[in-house]
Protein backbone atom coordinates (compact mmCIF):
# COMPACT_ATOMS: atom_id res chain seq x y z
CA UNK A 1 0.00 0.00 0.00
CA UNK A 2 1.21 3.51 -1.02
CA UNK A 3 2.41 5.20 1.97
CA UNK A 4 0.58 9.01 1.68
CA UNK A 5 -0.80 11.67 4.16
CA UNK A 6 -3.78 10.02 6.09
CA UNK A 7 -6.85 11.48 7.05
CA UNK A 8 -7.86 12.33 10.73
CA UNK A 9 -9.65 8.77 11.25
CA UNK A 10 -7.20 6.93 9.24
CA UNK A 11 -4.48 8.40 11.31
CA UNK A 12 -6.23 7.43 14.65
CA UNK A 13 -7.17 3.69 13.01
CA UNK A 14 -3.25 3.65 12.31
CA UNK A 15 -1.75 5.05 15.57
CA UNK A 16 -3.82 3.04 18.20
CA UNK A 17 -2.67 -0.57 15.86
CA UNK A 18 0.75 0.68 15.49
CA UNK A 19 0.62 0.91 19.68
CA UNK A 20 0.09 -2.89 20.46
CA UNK A 21 1.33 -4.12 17.22
CA UNK A 22 4.13 -6.76 17.38
CA UNK A 23 7.11 -7.47 15.03
CA UNK A 24 7.17 -10.66 12.98
CA UNK A 25 3.79 -12.85 11.32
CA UNK A 26 0.65 -11.34 12.33
CA UNK A 27 -2.23 -12.40 11.06
CA UNK A 28 -4.84 -9.78 10.83
CA UNK A 29 -8.72 -11.38 11.17
CA UNK A 30 -11.43 -9.63 8.34
CA UNK A 31 -14.20 -10.22 8.18
CA UNK A 32 -15.26 -7.40 5.48
CA UNK A 33 -16.84 -4.92 7.41
CA UNK A 34 -15.87 -1.53 8.20
CA UNK A 35 -13.82 -2.40 11.46
CA UNK A 36 -11.68 -5.21 10.38
CA UNK A 37 -11.10 -3.62 6.67
CA UNK A 38 -9.71 -0.32 8.86
CA UNK A 39 -7.58 -2.87 11.12
CA UNK A 40 -6.27 -4.33 8.23
CA UNK A 41 -5.44 -1.10 6.54
CA UNK A 42 -4.22 0.31 9.94
CA UNK A 43 -2.25 -2.51 10.50
CA UNK A 44 -0.18 -2.65 7.07
CA UNK A 45 0.16 0.86 7.40
CA UNK A 46 1.93 0.63 10.71
CA UNK A 47 3.70 -2.51 9.94
CA UNK A 48 7.14 -0.95 8.02
CA UNK A 49 8.01 1.11 10.97
CA UNK A 50 7.54 -1.97 13.38
CA UNK A 51 9.25 -4.90 11.83
CA UNK A 52 5.61 -6.44 11.28
CA UNK A 53 4.33 -8.92 8.09
CA UNK A 54 0.60 -8.85 8.21
CA UNK A 55 -1.22 -11.58 6.91
CA UNK A 56 -5.37 -10.82 6.23
CA UNK A 57 -7.36 -13.91 6.83
CA UNK A 58 -11.34 -14.04 6.10
CA UNK A 59 -13.03 -17.01 7.39
CA UNK A 60 -16.12 -17.99 5.55
CA UNK A 61 -18.72 -20.17 7.85
CA UNK A 62 -20.70 -20.91 5.11
CA UNK A 63 -23.40 -19.71 7.12
CA UNK A 64 -25.47 -17.10 4.83
CA UNK A 65 -25.78 -17.66 0.79
CA UNK A 66 -23.11 -16.65 -1.29
CA UNK A 67 -21.02 -16.53 1.63
CA UNK A 68 -18.31 -17.61 -0.66
CA UNK A 69 -18.70 -14.66 -2.95
CA UNK A 70 -18.49 -12.11 -0.11
CA UNK A 71 -15.24 -13.60 1.60
CA UNK A 72 -13.32 -13.58 -2.38
CA UNK A 73 -14.70 -9.86 -2.73
CA UNK A 74 -12.91 -9.19 0.45
CA UNK A 75 -9.81 -10.94 -0.55
CA UNK A 76 -9.93 -9.07 -3.29
CA UNK A 77 -10.52 -5.32 -1.81
CA UNK A 78 -7.65 -6.32 0.48
CA UNK A 79 -5.42 -7.09 -2.58
CA UNK A 80 -6.09 -4.25 -4.27
CA UNK A 81 -4.94 -1.71 -1.02
CA UNK A 82 -1.60 -4.22 -1.00
CA UNK A 83 -2.80 -6.54 1.63
CA UNK A 84 -1.79 -10.45 0.92
CA UNK A 85 -5.27 -11.73 1.97
CA UNK A 86 -6.70 -15.61 2.08
CA UNK A 87 -9.63 -17.42 2.76
CA UNK A 88 -9.80 -20.53 5.00
CA UNK A 89 -13.82 -22.30 5.31
CA UNK A 90 -15.07 -23.40 8.30
CA UNK A 91 -18.21 -25.47 8.76
CA UNK A 92 -20.58 -24.72 12.10
CA UNK A 93 -22.79 -26.59 13.76
CA UNK A 94 -26.73 -25.43 14.35
CA UNK A 95 -26.98 -27.36 16.73
CA UNK A 96 -25.82 -24.97 19.59
CA UNK A 97 -25.32 -21.14 20.13
CA UNK A 98 -25.08 -20.23 17.15
CA UNK A 99 -22.96 -16.85 17.41
CA UNK A 100 -20.77 -18.57 20.33
CA UNK A 101 -20.28 -21.63 17.48
CA UNK A 102 -19.02 -19.23 15.05
CA UNK A 103 -16.54 -16.97 17.06
CA UNK A 104 -15.15 -20.27 18.36
CA UNK A 105 -14.66 -21.68 15.21
CA UNK A 106 -13.05 -18.13 13.90
CA UNK A 107 -10.83 -17.53 16.35
CA UNK A 108 -9.42 -20.92 16.21
CA UNK A 109 -8.64 -20.88 12.36
CA UNK A 110 -7.10 -17.49 12.81
CA UNK A 111 -4.66 -18.86 15.73
CA UNK A 112 -3.79 -21.97 14.10
CA UNK A 113 -0.63 -20.67 12.29
CA UNK A 114 0.82 -19.60 15.42
CA UNK A 115 1.05 -15.94 15.41
CA UNK A 116 -0.50 -13.08 17.11
CA UNK A 117 -4.09 -12.14 15.78
CA UNK A 118 -5.08 -9.34 15.43
CA UNK A 119 -9.24 -8.63 15.66
CA UNK A 120 -11.44 -5.62 14.69
CA UNK A 121 -13.60 -5.13 18.14
CA UNK A 122 -14.57 -1.29 19.11
CA UNK A 123 -15.42 0.15 21.85
CA UNK A 124 -19.15 -0.42 20.94
CA UNK A 125 -18.40 -3.68 20.59
CA UNK A 126 -17.15 -3.27 24.18
CA UNK A 127 -20.22 -1.69 25.28
CA UNK A 128 -22.30 -4.20 24.34
CA UNK A 129 -20.11 -7.04 25.81
CA UNK A 130 -20.22 -5.38 28.75
CA UNK A 131 -24.35 -5.10 28.51
CA UNK A 132 -24.97 -8.83 27.94
CA UNK A 133 -22.89 -9.70 31.14
CA UNK A 134 -24.80 -7.16 33.28
CA UNK A 135 -28.09 -8.93 31.72
CA UNK A 136 -26.69 -12.21 32.85
CA UNK A 137 -26.05 -11.14 36.34
CA UNK A 138 -22.29 -11.62 36.08
CA UNK A 139 -19.18 -11.33 38.04
CA UNK A 140 -16.43 -8.87 37.15
CA UNK A 141 -14.40 -10.77 35.11
CA UNK A 142 -17.75 -10.95 32.42
CA UNK A 143 -17.93 -7.15 33.26
CA UNK A 144 -14.30 -6.88 32.42
CA UNK A 145 -15.32 -7.23 28.60
CA UNK A 146 -12.61 -7.81 26.15
CA UNK A 147 -9.04 -7.31 27.09
CA UNK A 148 -6.96 -5.28 24.56
CA UNK A 149 -4.56 -8.38 24.79
CA UNK A 150 -5.27 -11.99 25.66
CA UNK A 151 -3.50 -14.54 24.33
CA UNK A 152 -2.63 -14.58 21.05
CA UNK A 153 -5.14 -12.16 20.57
CA UNK A 154 -4.80 -8.67 20.12
CA UNK A 155 -8.01 -5.99 19.91
CA UNK A 156 -5.94 -2.37 18.75
CA UNK A 157 -9.60 -0.65 18.50
CA UNK A 158 -11.19 -0.95 22.03
CA UNK A 159 -10.53 2.64 21.74
CA UNK A 160 -12.39 3.50 18.75
CA UNK A 161 -15.77 3.94 17.75
CA UNK A 162 -17.58 2.05 15.20
CA UNK A 163 -18.21 5.23 13.29
CA UNK A 164 -14.74 6.29 12.92
CA UNK A 165 -14.28 2.37 11.44
CA UNK A 166 -15.87 3.60 8.57
CA UNK A 167 -14.72 6.94 8.38
CA UNK A 168 -10.84 5.32 8.21
CA UNK A 169 -12.20 2.87 4.96
CA UNK A 170 -13.31 5.98 3.38
CA UNK A 171 -9.89 7.88 3.92
CA UNK A 172 -8.44 5.36 2.74
CA UNK A 173 -10.65 4.95 -0.58
CA UNK A 174 -11.42 0.73 0.73
CA UNK A 175 -14.97 -0.14 0.28
CA UNK A 176 -16.43 -2.12 3.10
CA UNK A 177 -19.29 -5.04 3.14
CA UNK A 178 -22.31 -4.55 5.63
CA UNK A 179 -23.60 -7.89 7.01
CA UNK A 180 -26.92 -8.57 7.48
CA UNK A 181 -26.93 -10.27 10.45
CA UNK A 182 -25.83 -7.61 11.80
CA UNK A 183 -29.49 -6.02 11.36
CA UNK A 184 -30.42 -9.59 12.59
CA UNK A 185 -32.91 -9.02 15.87
CA UNK A 186 -32.67 -13.01 16.56
CA UNK A 187 -28.82 -12.28 17.57
CA UNK A 188 -28.47 -11.27 21.35
CA UNK A 189 -25.67 -8.84 20.30
CA UNK A 190 -28.11 -6.97 17.97
CA UNK A 191 -30.39 -6.08 20.46
CA UNK A 192 -27.60 -4.99 22.64
CA UNK A 193 -26.80 -3.10 20.28
CA UNK A 194 -29.99 -1.05 19.58
CA UNK A 195 -30.55 -0.80 23.59
CA UNK A 196 -27.38 0.84 24.27
CA UNK A 197 -28.29 3.52 21.42
CA UNK A 198 -31.94 3.51 23.50
CA UNK A 199 -30.27 4.36 26.56
CA UNK A 200 -28.30 6.81 24.95
CA UNK A 201 -31.07 8.97 23.61
CA UNK A 202 -33.18 8.08 26.51
CA UNK A 203 -30.40 9.41 29.38
CA UNK A 204 -29.16 11.94 27.41
CA UNK A 205 -25.13 11.06 27.34
CA UNK A 206 -23.42 8.51 25.41
CA UNK A 207 -23.52 5.49 27.30
CA UNK A 208 -21.07 3.18 25.30
CA UNK A 209 -18.17 5.39 26.02
CA UNK A 210 -19.39 4.82 30.05
CA UNK A 211 -20.14 0.83 30.04
CA UNK A 212 -16.35 0.89 27.80
CA UNK A 213 -14.84 2.45 30.68
CA UNK A 214 -16.70 0.15 33.53
CA UNK A 215 -15.32 -2.47 31.67
CA UNK A 216 -11.44 -0.93 32.36
CA UNK A 217 -11.69 -0.39 35.57
CA UNK A 218 -13.55 -3.84 36.27
CA UNK A 219 -10.50 -5.88 34.20
CA UNK A 220 -8.16 -4.08 36.78
CA UNK A 221 -9.67 -5.33 39.59
CA UNK A 222 -10.76 -8.89 37.82
CA UNK A 223 -7.37 -9.39 37.37
CA UNK A 224 -5.74 -8.29 40.27
CA UNK A 225 -8.28 -10.90 42.01
CA UNK A 226 -7.82 -13.75 39.70
CA UNK A 227 -4.05 -13.31 40.44
CA UNK A 228 -4.64 -13.67 44.27
CA UNK A 229 -6.57 -16.44 43.78
CA UNK A 230 -3.91 -18.35 41.74
CA UNK A 231 -1.90 -17.49 44.97
CA UNK A 232 -4.42 -18.58 47.22
CA UNK A 233 -4.85 -22.18 44.89
CA UNK A 234 -1.55 -22.99 44.88
CA UNK A 235 -1.81 -23.22 48.85
CA UNK A 236 -4.74 -24.79 49.35
CA UNK A 237 -4.27 -27.95 46.89
CA UNK A 238 -2.42 -30.66 48.38
CA UNK A 239 -1.95 -33.91 45.74
CA UNK A 240 -4.87 -32.50 43.51
CA UNK A 241 -7.61 -32.51 46.40
CA UNK A 242 -8.90 -28.69 48.32
CA UNK A 243 -7.70 -28.01 51.70
CA UNK A 244 -10.41 -27.16 53.88
CA UNK A 245 -8.70 -25.02 56.16
CA UNK A 246 -7.23 -23.09 53.20
CA UNK A 247 -10.14 -22.24 51.38
CA UNK A 248 -12.06 -20.90 54.93
CA UNK A 249 -9.63 -18.33 55.89
CA UNK A 250 -10.27 -16.79 52.57
CA UNK A 251 -12.24 -13.74 51.45
CA UNK A 252 -15.43 -14.44 49.75
CA UNK A 253 -14.58 -12.39 46.95
CA UNK A 254 -11.31 -14.83 46.22
CA UNK A 255 -12.93 -18.09 47.68
CA UNK A 256 -15.44 -18.70 44.92
CA UNK A 257 -12.29 -17.92 42.41
CA UNK A 258 -10.14 -20.78 44.11
CA UNK A 259 -13.50 -23.29 44.17
CA UNK A 260 -13.68 -22.25 40.14
CA UNK A 261 -10.13 -22.83 39.41
CA UNK A 262 -9.35 -25.95 41.26
CA UNK A 263 -12.85 -27.69 39.19
CA UNK A 264 -11.38 -26.65 36.08
CA UNK A 265 -7.93 -27.68 37.13
CA UNK A 266 -9.70 -31.14 37.75
CA UNK A 267 -11.24 -31.54 34.24
CA UNK A 268 -14.89 -30.10 35.37
CA UNK A 269 -16.43 -27.45 33.41
CA UNK A 270 -18.28 -25.15 36.40
CA UNK A 271 -20.56 -22.15 36.78
CA UNK A 272 -20.66 -19.87 38.94
CA UNK A 273 -23.30 -22.10 40.93
CA UNK A 274 -21.40 -24.92 41.01
CA UNK A 275 -18.76 -23.19 42.64
CA UNK A 276 -21.23 -21.63 45.51
CA UNK A 277 -22.56 -24.78 45.88
CA UNK A 278 -18.66 -26.47 46.51
CA UNK A 279 -17.77 -23.74 49.06
CA UNK A 280 -20.63 -24.79 50.40
CA UNK A 281 -18.96 -27.94 51.34
CA UNK A 282 -16.67 -25.93 53.35
CA UNK A 283 -18.67 -23.05 54.86
CA UNK A 284 -21.96 -25.05 56.03
CA UNK A 285 -20.47 -28.19 56.34
CA UNK A 286 -23.39 -30.60 58.10
CA UNK A 287 -22.05 -34.17 57.01
CA UNK A 288 -23.53 -33.68 53.48
CA UNK A 289 -23.55 -35.85 50.66
CA UNK A 290 -21.61 -34.93 47.38
CA UNK A 291 -22.21 -32.06 45.24
CA UNK A 292 -22.66 -32.58 41.10
CA UNK A 293 -20.95 -30.67 38.59
CA UNK A 294 -20.28 -31.04 35.29
CA UNK A 295 -18.03 -33.70 34.53
CA UNK A 296 -17.63 -35.39 38.30
CA UNK A 297 -18.67 -35.08 42.12
CA UNK A 298 -17.09 -33.11 44.61
CA UNK A 299 -17.13 -34.45 48.14
CA UNK A 300 -15.98 -33.90 51.48
CA UNK A 301 -13.11 -36.46 52.53
CA UNK A 302 -12.00 -35.11 56.16
CA UNK A 303 -10.53 -32.25 55.88
CA UNK A 304 -10.26 -31.96 51.92
CA UNK A 305 -12.64 -31.72 49.37
CA UNK A 306 -11.77 -34.10 46.63
CA UNK A 307 -13.10 -34.21 42.88
CA UNK A 308 -14.61 -37.90 41.52
CA UNK A 309 -15.06 -37.48 37.64
CA UNK A 310 -17.68 -39.24 36.54
CA UNK A 311 -17.78 -42.66 35.36
CA UNK A 312 -14.69 -43.35 37.57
Amino acid sequence: MARRELGRDALRVGQAVAALLPAGPVVVGVSGGADSMALALGATWAAPRLGSVVKAVVVDHGLQPGSAAVAAATVDRLGAAGIVAEVRTTHVSDDRNIEDAARSARLELLASDGHPVLLGHTLDDQAETVLLGLLRGSGTRSLAGMAPVRGPFIRPLLGIRRAETEAACRDWGVEWWEDPMNRDRRFARVRARAAVATLSEELGRDVAVALARSADLARADADHLDALAAEALARAVVDGQLEVSGVAELPEAIRGRVALSWLRGQGASPGRSHATAVVGLVLDWRGQGPVDVPGGTVRRDGGRLRFDRRGL
